[in-house]
């Protein structure tokens, strides 16, 4: 007898991800344009970040290499799949010097800067 939950994970498995794919650019995207707009935000970061679009594109070229001289998919060809990897890890790296990077804020003066009490933002 056939679970009826098996079956449907059977169906899900049938369904082609590539236009979640696309889709999934959309938020990232947005993400972008609100990264930019908001000053406080880590140009450095920012760069890693859109340095991600550069690792999807380069992946899907790199895919279609694989596939067209290899007639394997891109995990199988371990330089072409690396080379892909590399610039994630590149983004991440950026990403990471962003924000690490950043100035340590000053600290503030006032009549509770001597109390241990954590000092709350309030703008």
């Amino acid at each position: 007898m056939s679970l009826p939950l098996a079956a449907w994970f059977q169906g899900l498995g049938a369904i082609d991800p590539a236009p979640f794919f696309v889709l999934s650019l959309l938020p990232y995207l947005a993400f972008l344009w609100w990264a930019r707009q908001v000053r406080a935000f880590p140009r450095l970061a920012l760069r890693g970040f859109q340095l991600t679009l550069l690792f999807v594109a380069v992946t899907i070229v790199a895919a279609v290499v694989a596939q067209q001289v290899y007639g394997r998919q891109l995990a199988d060809v371990d330089p072409l799949h690396g080379g892909a990897e590399a610039f994630l890890s590149l983004s991440n790296l950026v990403v990471l010097l962003g924000f690490r990077l950043l100035p340590s804020p000053a600290p503030q003066k006032g009549p509770a800067a001597g109390s241990g009490a954590p000092q709350v933002n309030k703008s």
